[in-house]
């Protein structure tokens, strides 16, 4: 027994001496090299602590303009994941099983309606929250106007608005957007480099989002890259892709109703471009002046009028 104790007393020695050797080379390791030749590579750490994987992906019947949205956002986020479409009679809550079958725990979803209507979803799988966003006024990168910039695979700088503060449930928006498109730190397939700032802004109940290239860090000179989309809150729900709703958009209108108040304002110009003829021609009477008939009693026909006239009552008269 008592070799037994003292072998076990020397390997707990052991143990300790290597932990403090680990912890000593980890310090040297974190101490920054504060000269440094430009000649000398640079040492990038490995770790690999925030393992964000996101998966984007859409319903079949998308449209083009949504299609080339969904392959931006996989462009200017190393840490996505992309996956086939996803058959519309499945259902929204089948997505929690791709992305847990793609092990992913973040997940972007792309929905169409009417192959016009594009929808997107976000949400933290499977514990939630969810939310669920109309997308409007979209224009993707390849347009001409867009013409910055930046190098693929980069991390942004992530920028709010105040109103983020002030609401709750744009706090909650706040924080879900933020674990998305943040690019994890030392991620495999990133890049050591910030050189492109997203944007979210709140205006008119709606979040504008924009992708700005920073072309000098001096003076702080942006140039748009894109995307450039608004998102229209419809609702936030507690799970993923469902459960009870935590906050519902009061001022939000369907497509289908924006279209059919659309018409009813054509509709309304027609009808009363049609009634303000119909008062018009109210106003003015059948006769435009009162006619006397004995005004016509010495009116007199001239002699070769005279003449045709005889001639058709002969003709006339023969027949």
């Amino acid at each position: 027994m008592g070799k037994r104790k003292w072998k076990l007393v020397i390997d707990s020695k052991k143990k300790l001496k290597r932990q403090s050797e680990v912890n000593e080379t980890e310090k040297e390791e974190e101490k920054p090299n504060l000269v440094r030749r430009s000649d000398d590579p640079v040492v990038k750490k490995v770790r690999w602590i925030n393992k964000q994987r996101v998966l984007i992906f859409a319903s079949r019947g998308i449209n083009y303009r949504g299609r080339h949205l969904m392959l931006n956002f996989r462009e200017f986020m190393p840490h996505s994941r992309p996956d086939t479409k996803k058959e519309k009679r499945e259902g929204v809550l089948a997505v929690n099983e791709i992305c847990e079958m793609k092990n992913c725990n973040k997940c972007i979803y792309f929905e169409t309606k009417k192959r016009k209507d594009l929808y997107m979803w976000i949400g933290n799988v499977p514990t939630g929250p969810s939310a669920k966003f109309l997308v409007e006024n979209v224009h993707t990168m390849e347009e001409l106007k867009l013409t910055g910039n930046c190098l693929k695979g980069s991390r942004p700088i992530i920028s709010f608005d105040n109103t983020f503060d002030h609401y709750p449930h744009y706090t909650l928006l706040k924080e879900i957007l933020t674990q998305i498109f943040g690019t994890p730190r030392y991620h495999p397939r990133s890049q050591p480099f910030i050189d492109h700032v997203l944007s979210f802004t709140v205006l008119d109940n709606r979040i504008w989002f924009r992708n700005f290239q920073i072309m000098d860090e001096e003076n702080a000179s942006l140039v748009e890259i894109g995307p450039r989309f608004v998102l229209n809150p419809i609702k936030i729900f507690s799970g993923s892709f469902g459960g009870t709703t935590l906050w519902d958009n009061v001022h939000y209108k369907t497509p289908n109703q924006h279209r059919r108040q659309l018409k009813l304002k054509t509709k309304e110009k027609f009808v009363e471009k049609i009634q303000t003829k119909a008062y018009y021609d109210s106003r003015q009477g059948q006769e435009s002046y009162r006619m006397d008939p004995t005004d016509q009693v010495f009116n007199t026909v001239a002699p070769d009028e005279a003449q045709g006239i005889a001639k058709k009552l002969v003709k006339s008269s023969a027949l």
